[in-house]
């Protein structure tokens, strides 16, 4: 097993044993308790590019195309209840045909963490729910983690691999 692998197992493994720290009187949400970034500037870059991406991704009807751009073309998508998916096109045209107009992406606020990875780009860590309007308006919301790894390139910053747990 390659050495990047293994550091994704670690991290999902990492995910998965880190409780979520909740503040009982703001009811925020933390991955981890005294979370400060390692370089301010690249922790400011990484969250705007979550909120450009997920703003493409809720309102996908129409920006579907911006969405996509945001993926590596050798994009791979690690989802605890879909599997592993490698394909970019898939990923779109399945987004497009269940999420779209259908389901939208809510960060927990301050959740984010950002981690450099030198000669890479960076790894983004968070938590998120998803609200279905399928769904009742009173079901209770599920928070899920995520973890996102945004690769630097001459293309700008792009989605390389993502890790989705709900």
């Amino acid at each position: 097993m390659s050495s990047f692998y293994k550091s994704i197992l670690t991290a999902l493994f990492y995910l998965v044993q880190v409780g979520v720290v909740m503040a009982q009187d703001s009811m925020a949400y933390r991955i981890t308790e005294n979370y400060v970034p390692d370089d301010l500037e690249l922790y400011k870059t990484i969250v705007k590019l979550d909120q450009e991406f997920f703003g493409y991704y809720n309102e996908c009807q129409t920006l579907l195309e911006k969405y996509a751009d945001f993926y590596a073309e050798d994009l791979e998508f690690f989802h605890d209840q879909g599997g592993l998916s490698k394909s970019k096109e898939e990923i779109v045209q399945s987004t497009q045909k269940n999420i779209c107009g259908r389901v939208t992406r809510h960060l927990v606020p301050d959740s984010i963490e950002v981690y450099p990875i030198p000669g890479f780009g960076a790894v983004e860590m968070g938590l998120h729910y998803f609200i279905n309007t399928d769904n009742p308006p009173d079901e209770p919301r599920k928070v899920g983690r995520f973890m996102i790894f945004w690769k630097e390139g001459s293309e700008g910053w792009k989605i390389s691999k993502v890790v989705s747990l709900h």
